[in-house]
Order: structure tokens, then sequence, then C-alpha cells
């Protein structure tokens, strides 16, 4: 496997985790990172990071859905408990979602049996946070800091030998002929590369806020949410659909002050950090498959692994791992193995 030529086209943690298990998987291939936004410009950057996908179905059926998300769950957890859990930016986290109207908004049935702790939370509970909650859950799960895992993974392709190069692909054409397979983590980019209109920007801004006193993340109705990481409280949020907007909107930042601290007053006394926007590149099913073209008179194999929404953090390691199995299949084709 010494001659096999891998590009990865996107470095946020999609890109990134996926390069990391290619070279799990490839120890003598030539991997090659290529993006042209990296760390802070990448929408991952923008993350609050919390284990919690959607109840819903994302991949093609529940059945790979639930493979994903198993499977990502196992990466978090089993580096949660290795010695670079503190580098990675990997923890336990525990808190309530609650609702005043829909009892489904509290339950998920991807993650009830998955994680250690997921139960009804008490008459006791539904009173922890102003408001008048008639439905909640609470639950225990994993947060992964996307600013602390983006410089790890970083490193880790790197000390790997896994080649990192800056460069926009306006084209598969710019990288057809050069590599056996390229397995394309673009995000949203892919709605230009790819001409894939079924993706769409979701805009989203969050802030960051010291309030140390705040030890367990609380969700509520309309997209409000405060998830307390590594060194600032993560304060959200909103999905404007279809738009691509990554200015700071003072209107939303008051909107998600007024949300959070009408659930937790004492959010008040909160400083200001910093505000972050990103556009959560959204599609259903999110596309991990394989394709193959003909680019300038070649045959060119691409894995495609990109349209994770607002779940990129959650469920990329299963993604990841999928993409890893369609590049074995590819290869396997063109007997490189």
């Amino acid at each position: 496997m010494s001659n096999l030529n891998i590009y990865v086209v996107g470095a946020g943690i999609v890109g990134l985790t996926t390069a990391l298990e290619l070279k799990k998987d490839f120890r003598n291939a030539s991997i090659i990172v290529i993006a042209d936004s990296f760390y802070k410009d990448t929408t991952s950057y923008v993350a609050a990071g919390i284990f919690r996908p959607t109840s819903g179905d994302f991949g093609k059926s529940e059945e790979i859905t639930r493979k994903w998300i198993c499977d990502s769950y196992s990466y978090w957890e089993t580096l949660r408990r290795s010695r670079e859990a503190d580098l990675a930016g990997v923890k336990e986290i525990s808190g309530y979602i609650f609702s005043r109207r829909y009892p489904h908004i509290v339950r998920n049935k991807y993650i009830e049996k998955l994680v250690p702790i997921y139960r009804q939370a008490s008459e006791d509970e539904l009173k922890l946070c102003t408001g008048d909650w008639k439905y909640g859950s609470y639950f225990s799960t994993i947060l992964t800091d996307p600013a602390r895992y983006l410089k790890w993974v970083h490193q880790q392709i790197e000390n790997m030998d896994v080649h990192i190069k800056e460069k926009k692909i306006d084209s598969f054409s710019d990288v057809s002929g050069k590599c056996d397979v390229v397995v394309n983590c673009t995000g949203l980019g892919a709605k230009i590369l790819c001409e894939d209109s079924s993706i769409v920007a979701l805009r989203g801004q969050v802030s960051k806020v010291t309030a140390p006193w705040i030890k367990n993340f609380f969700y509520g109705d309309y997209d409000t949410y405060i998830i307390p990481g590594f060194d600032s409280v993560t304060l959200g949020g909103c999905r404007q659909y279809e738009s691509y907007d990554t200015r700071f909107s003072r209107y939303d930042y008051l909107s998600i002050r007024e949300k959070c601290e009408k659930m937790i007053p004492s959010l008040k006394q909160a400083a200001l950090i910093e505000h972050r926007v990103g556009l959560r590149p959204h599609r259903i099913p999110v596309r991990v498959e394989i394709e193959k073209k003909i680019v300038n008179g070649m045959k060119l194999n691409i894995v495609h692994n990109y349209g994770h929404g607002g779940y990129g953090v959650t469920t990329c390691p299963g993604t990841s791992l999928n993409a890893v199995q369609l590049v074995k299949q590819v290869l396997l084709e063109k007997n490189k193995l």
C-alpha cells in the first residue's frame, strides 16, 4: 500500500477525523489534506460540541443513522477515557432538556439507551429553570470542545506524516489523475464543488460567556441552550434556513441572551467573551457514498462525507469510519489492496 495516494478535501472536524482514521488503516499510504479554511475559519469551531444528535433519521435509513451514532459515541467515549482527553477537549457532561409544549422534544430514540443516564425529570427538577416547564429529561452525555479537538487531531495527523496543504479546490479537475481516491469532506462547499442543490446553509450564532457556576447543560424550547464547556459557557442559538450571512447579528445576540437569561437569571451576571457565527451544512440524508466520475478524460473515484448540518461534532467519527470502509471498497475494486 506504499504507493497509495489519498486526498482528503476539507479540514473541518469531518475532514481531519476522516484523515486520522484513514491513516490508521493505511499506514504506508500518502494521505494529503487539502483545504482553504482551517481551525477558527471552519464551521466546526463555532459548535458547542455536545453529543446530542437529532432524534430523526439523517442517514439513508434508521439502521445507518443508528450505526453512525453508536460508532461516534464509542469513539468519543474511548477518547474521553484516554490520557489524551483533556488535550482533545473531551469530557462527560450532564444536564436537562425542557419543553413547555411537546413531550417528544425531551425524548431521543437514538441515545436514550446509549448514554449512561437518560430519565424523566422530576417535578422538582422542572423548577430548576425559570418557566412553566411541563416536560423534561435528564441525561449524561459527552462534550467535545471543537477548539481543543481541532488542534489535537491536526497534531495527531501531522505526527503520522499526513501532509496538510492550503489550497482552494474549485473543481475535481484540480485533483484528477493525482490520487487513487479523493474523500470529499467540504461541508457547505460541496454545494458548489458537487453542484449539490440539496445542501443548504443553516446559519447559527452563539455567544461565549464566563459563568463558572453553571455546571449542567440546559435546553429549552425555540433552540435555546446553555452548555458549559472547558473554558466558557456557550449560549445559543438560532437556525436560520438558507441564510449565508456570516456577520455577527446584534439582534440575534440580544434574542439569545434574553432566552437564556429567562431560563437562568444568574446569567445576567455572565461576562461576554466573544461571539461566533457559522453556517451549518444541512443535507438530508448526510452524503456518505461512492461516486465515480470522468474528469479530464480520466476516471476519478470519490468518497463523499458531507452534509452533517448541526451534528458534525456528534457524528463525524461514525461517518468517517463509514467513509474509510468505502475507500477500502474502491481500492479493492482497483486491485490496490
